[in-house]
């Protein structure tokens, strides 16, 4: 199991859009990292939302892996699940307030 402290900053709506999967259950976000990860390996993220100064830390799970070099050109990195707690509970809730109506759309994402 390989595990580490990953840091994501994010200044836009549209990104958090981009990054936010709101499809797993509890919530998760997609990381760009060139670094290795297997499925179900756990990681610590430090998010940083918009303007925000306070970061949000919190756990999970990896559950996306997108390998260099995919079709589409799509960002490599992992999707992390947040974990069934408060502090996931409360980055899933943190994320959806910011995004609002956004999360409606159908544009594209770093996922799907």
């Amino acid at each position: 199991m390989r595990s580490g402290v990953l840091s994501l900053n994010i200044r836009e709506r549209t990104a958090l859009y981009a990054a936010y999967i709101p499809w797993v259950e509890g919530g998760g976000i997609f990381i760009p990292t060139t670094r290795n990860y297997s499925l179900g390996d756990e990681v610590f993220m430090l998010l940083t939302l918009m303007d925000d100064p306070n970061r949000i830390a919190v756990q999970g799970k990896v559950v996306w892996i997108t390998p260099p070099g995919i079709q589409g050109a799509r960002a490599q990195g992992i999707g992390v699940q947040f974990t069934k707690d408060d502090t996931g509970r409360a980055a899933k809730g943190r994320i959806e307030a910011i995004l609002g109506a956004l999360l409606a759309s159908s544009r594209p994402t770093h996922t799907m």
